[in-house]
């Protein structure tokens, strides 16, 4: 038998993207590898839906009813069945039943044509980054911290990008602003801004009402698009603030949305609302949706059927409903984040946070809240914290694009259960202790 002589390495990581040897791109990757080692350390980190509003036999139901949709709206039994077995079209085969839903629940009021369904709101972002970033002048402007997902696709296009530092109250218009004639000044052109309105990941922060509207005021002096996620607004308690694509009247605003938490994250399930007209400069338009389905059609193909089914019969049992949908799952997170807050208060009460110089913000909706320590919350930190203190977090230097947050963690609330989360707060007063005194004492 022959056998094949291997070099010390059959490929050299400088001959490879050099997005690869990003840190960012490592970071899901190292909190799994955690979790796979210490697995009976409580985690704050998974950013997931709460396994409890899952019944096995439910998606079997959502299918069924879209399939009776189908046959009540006139389509065939052939026609029904190629819709859910084969390629569907490249835009999406269920963007009406999407557009409806947009009304009903966000007073977005836009064509069914100007969606596109995506594989989750990840592959929407890879979409409209490649679309919208024509020349290496082109700058994307970012909140900071900002959810690694964006920042992650910006760096595979080779998309120059700009943070634009959160204060504790989330993304002021004035500091964009200021970003903005920093970027023109230096040549480029801040092509878009992704912003998470409600309920950030990772700091929870929420963007009031007014700056909303300073921020799609100040979109338009600039001819700046504003990428908008919003995964989290219907898993949340209380009143809603309008989405700024509902504030939207000058098609400033490309609209990201998914149902990962709010119908349920296998189904791998997205879309983006981009009803921006495009001038061809040959006196002809087509929608900014459109040129997206194009950049899809090489991607992916179309997103897969089944799923889009399962999603549609989620969204026609709840009458297009999403808040209807999601009415149990909105109090539990709430309940979840008061206990907490509450439990944080416990296990570190005003005078003691005060003396070790810990803080945290109290986001009113969402899966994250965010904590400064007086250490270097790094890699080396959440190991020990793991290995020794049996709590695993989230760096939140992860979240900086340019650098930051070296004493921040990030701290999610939505997959454990009350008993986990109170004995988790515990574990983690501890090890923060245990770092501020010079790791003296310790264990578990």
């Amino acid at each position: 038998m022959i056998t094949r002589q291997l070099a010390p390495a059959d490929l050299l990581r400088q001959d490879l993207h050099d997005s690869l040897a990003d840190p960012v791109l490592d970071t899901m990757n190292f909190l799994n590898e955690i979790t796979f080692r210490y697995p009976d350390a409580i985690s704050f980190a998974p950013g997931r839906p709460y396994d409890g509003f899952f019944d096995t036999e439910q998606v079997f139901t959502y299918i069924r009813g879209y399939l009776d949709h189908l046959a009540a709206q006139g389509s065939s039994p052939q026609e029904i069945r190629t819709a859910l077995y084969q390629y569907g079209p490249t835009a999406g085969t269920i963007r009406e039943i999407i557009a409806d839903s947009l009304r009903a629940d966000e007073d977005i009021d836009v064509p069914a044509e100007s969606l596109v369904v995506t594989v989750g709101a990840q592959e929407a972002m890879l979409l409209v980054l490649r679309a919208l970033m024509a020349g290496p002048d082109d700058v994307l402007l970012v909140s900071s911290p900002c959810y690694v997902g964006i920042t992650g696709a910006a760096r595979l296009l080779d998309i120059v990008v700009c943070p634009v530092e959160e204060r504790e109250d989330g993304l002021h218009p004035d500091d964009v602003e200021a970003a903005i004639e920093e970027q023109l000044a230096r040549g480029r052109r801040p092509r878009a801004l992704y912003v998470l309105p409600d309920h950030a990941n990772p700091a929870g922060t929420t963007m009031s009402e007014p700056a909303r509207r300073a921020l799609l005021r100040l979109a338009g002096r600039h001819g700046l698009l504003i990428v908008e996620d919003s995964p989290y607004r219907m898993v949340s308690p209380g009143p809603r603030l309008p989405t700024l694509k509902s504030l939207d009247i000058g098609r400033s605003v490309v609209h990201l949305g998914s149902f990962s938490k709010t119908v349920f994250p296998g189904a791998r399930v997205g879309f983006v609302v981009a009803d921006q007209r495009v001038d061809d400069g040959a006196g002809g338009t087509a929608l900014l949706a459109a040129e997206l389905a194009k950049i899809k059609s090489m991607v992916t193909v179309n997103t897969p059927s089944l799923s889009q089914a399962a999603v549609a019969g989620a969204l026609l049992a709840a009458d297009g409903r999403l808040s209807e949908l999601n009415a149990k799952a909105a109090d539990y997170y709430g309940d979840a984040m008061g206990a907490m807050l509450r439990h944080l208060g416990e296990a570190l009460p005003a005078d003691r946070r005060a003396a070790l110089g810990v803080r945290w913000n109290e986001p009113a909706g969402g899966f994250f809240l965010s904590m400064r320590v007086p250490f270097a919350a790094d890699e080396a930190a959440l190991t020990r914290s793991a290995r020794e203190f049996g709590v695993i977090w989230t760096p939140m230097r992860n979240f900086h694009p340019h650098g930051g947050g070296q004493h921040g963690i990030r701290l999610s609330i939505s997959y454990l259960t009350p008993a986990e989360m109170k004995e988790g707060t515990a574990r983690l007063a501890r090890f923060i202790a245990a770092e501020n005194s010079g790791r003296e004492g310790g264990g578990t």
